[in-house]
């Protein structure tokens, strides 16, 4: 599986932002965050946003709740068109019931964990979900220094997939550059969210294939 490039839309100049989604129709999805100021201290974008991005984007939206209760709000961003909808192991008592619902709605489910939560309390439930984000940085601002002491959790779930033969995506996300992505490629990612390294890059495409290309490189036969 060749390495995923989905660039943060946080890290776009809004001002612009049909040219910058322009930039960036190379790469696979994008990543579009959406933070409440209640699960994480800060705000970000909402459905009407998500709306008007999706009605003009060129490629299709991985959607990253950073949101309490993400059980009533997940399904209808699948319904509204998200290829992909992310929410939080801490924010809801029962992943498995909210990957259900935003699967019936037309999306891939993914679980996200922040970086001092432990997977293994979600290891038997993998099988309900198409990706499973390590975040490599504390949510909630983009920017942030890549967190190495994240990747011992990223290996045993790649351990874990290959084990069991799943069609599991690993995500990371926080700190993604062409220096980061080759350790998190090493570690068992393979779909990568990239904010300033891709939006401030002079050129977004070559900086996307550069970080394919440096992911493909690094990573072990899995």
């Amino acid at each position: 599986m060749s390495a995923r490039i989905h660039p943060s839309i946080l890290a776009a100049d809004f001002a612009r932002l049909g040219a910058e989604l322009e930039r960036i129709r190379t790469a696979d999805l994008i990543h579009f965050d959406v933070m409440d100021y209640h699960f994480v201290p800060n705000l970000s974008f909402g459905m009407p946003i998500f709306e008007t991005i999706t009605a003009s984007s060129p490629l299709p939206l991985d959607v990253h709740l950073m949101i309490s209760d993400p059980g009533r709000w997940a399904p209808g961003y699948a319904e509204a068109g998200a290829a992909s909808v992310t929410f939080h192991a801490e924010a809801t008592d029962d992943p498995a019931a909210v990957a259900r619902d935003i699967r019936a709605a037309g999306a891939r489910p993914a679980l996200a964990l922040k970086p001092g939560t432990a997977i293994e309390p979600y290891l038997e439930i993998l099988g309900e979900f198409d990706m499973v984000l390590v975040m490599t940085v504390e949510p909630g601002f983009g920017g942030q220094a890549f967190m190495p002491e994240t990747m011992p959790k990223l290996r045993a779930l790649r351990e874990r997939v290959d084990a069991e033969g799943l069609e599991l995506r690993l995500q990371v996300d926080g700190g993604i550059d062409a220096t980061t992505i080759a350790t998190a490629a090493e570690h068992g990612a393979d779909t990568f969210v990239a904010g300033s390294s891709v939006f401030g890059a002079e050129n977004a495409a070559a900086q996307i294939e550069l970080l394919r290309e440096t992911a493909d490189a690094h990573t072990h036969a899995h």
